[in-house]
């Protein structure tokens, strides 16, 4: 999938160590379909050369305000910018930024782009503290640039230690560069609230009944939801993975707890994707201490939990989107249709569990999706970031047609 197709990225780099980093990026924005023109700073240069990023771009890079035959660069590059990315951005280059310098081409590129601008700064946490850059910050931001905030973490030197400075993981930065390049066209404004990973019932202090979920699958469509413009909860059982840092997230443990989280955010929730795996089954009793293998019973008394589809339906937004999921292993498509139905879904996303490639703790998925009023979508084996993607452009499709 390149969802950048037909974009350019104007990239700039600065003279920061970060920006080794910054080829990575480069990578990864032509992976998606951009077309990516770099221009380097005079610093830059230091640290990185110009053969690097025209290896991993396939196209030249830009480094001189003024060289022969390239006397207006800075103006075709940032009118053909669909957004323009500086990471890493130093402390001087924003203190330029800020004045409105236009000394250097990448100075002179920013003045002239009329496209989104994201600042990624990168420095020394001391610097970064200092008053006159969070002064430029702001009135950066007052100008209407998006600044992504640095990271906290060791530093550069190993005499520095850690501290907030860090440039963020070029894999966050492109989730930025996506939500501004997507958000006007797909979820902008709208709350989309997303359940993920398992759920966990206490047999005693030490022991509980879980599945395999790792929530790898719930965790793509908040992501992916968050690019789209969304503003983005997550309610998330014990996951396998590093949660999005980007979107809010709730942290439960029981399928009781989740349940009454999603009911306290189902009012105000545009979109429903119930993508977690709760724990069907609880114990009737929960011991107060360790059950000892001498005191082992020969049987524990379970009880259902409650569905949390079944019973937040009062507490669902008039005209909200609900998708729900189902894993199964007889009868699949069969299953999936009686729960859209039962539980009154918008859209069922259904696996088999015994297919190789699809279900737990797996990178990728093949799903089927079903809705009441159209054939269903058989889709291929996808990695679950383009599976999220397939599902989310069917719940845009619904929400424009309401």
């Amino acid at each position: 999938m390149r969802p950048f197709e037909g974009r350019r990225v104007l990239l700039g780099v600065t003279g920061g160590i970060a920006s080794y980093k910054t080829a990575w990026l480069a990578r990864l924005l032509a992976q998606a379909g951009a077309e990516v023109d770099v221009v380097l700073t005079k610093s830059a240069r230091e640290f990185i050369g110009a053969v690097t990023f025209e290896a991993l771009t396939g196209r030249p890079v830009h480094t001189e305000l003024i060289a022969e035959g390239h006397a207006l660069d800075h103006i075709k590059l940032a009118r053909g910018a669909s957004l323009m990315v500086v990471a890493p951005a130093t402390a001087d280059f924003l203190s330029r930024a800020a004045a409105g310098r236009s000394d250097d081409l990448l100075s002179a590129c920013l003045l002239a782009a009329s496209a989104p601008v994201l600042l990624v700064p990168a420095m020394n946490d001391r610097m970064w503290a200092h008053r006159a850059t969070q002064e430029n910050v702001a009135h950066l931001r007052s100008l209407g640039y998006t600044v992504l905030d640095p990271e906290a973490g060791p530093l550069a030197s190993p005499h520095e230690g850690s501290g907030p400075g860090r440039m963020p993981e070029p894999e966050r930065i492109l989730a930025h560069v996506g939500r501004m390049l997507e958000a006007r066209e797909a979820l902008a404004g709208r709350r989309v609230l997303v359940t993920a990973g398992p759920t966990r019932e206490a047999l005693d202090p030490v022991r509980f009944l879980s599945n395999h979920s790792s929530g790898k699958m719930g965790v793509a469509i908040a992501e992916a939801a968050w690019r789209r413009g969304a503003d983005v909860t997550l309610v998330a059982g014990p996951l396998s993975i590093v949660p999005p840092p980007d979107v809010r997230i709730v942290h439960v443990e029981s399928t009781e707890q989740m349940a009454a989280a999603v009911r306290a955010e189902l009012p105000n929730a545009d979109v429903l994707v119930m993508a977690a795996a709760p724990a069907d089954f609880r114990a009737k009793k929960v011991a107060d201490g360790k059950i000892k293998k001498a005191q082992r019973p020969d049987s524990i008394a379970l009880e259902n939990t409650d569905d949390i589809l079944a019973t937040t339906l009062d507490a669902r937004k008039k005209g909200a989107v609900i998708v729900g999921f189902a894993l199964e292993t007889d009868d699949v498509l069969k299953h999936a249709r009686e729960k859209l139905a039962a539980k009154k879904l918008d859209l069922i996303v259904v696996n088999d569990a015994r297919e190789a490639g699809a279900g737990f703790g797996v990178d990728t998925n093949r799903v089927t999706i079903l809705s009441a009023t159209a054939e269903p979508a058989e889709l291929p084996l996808l990695s679950k970031h383009d599976t999220a993607d397939a599902i989310l452009d069917r719940v845009q499709e619904i929400l424009n047609g309401r």
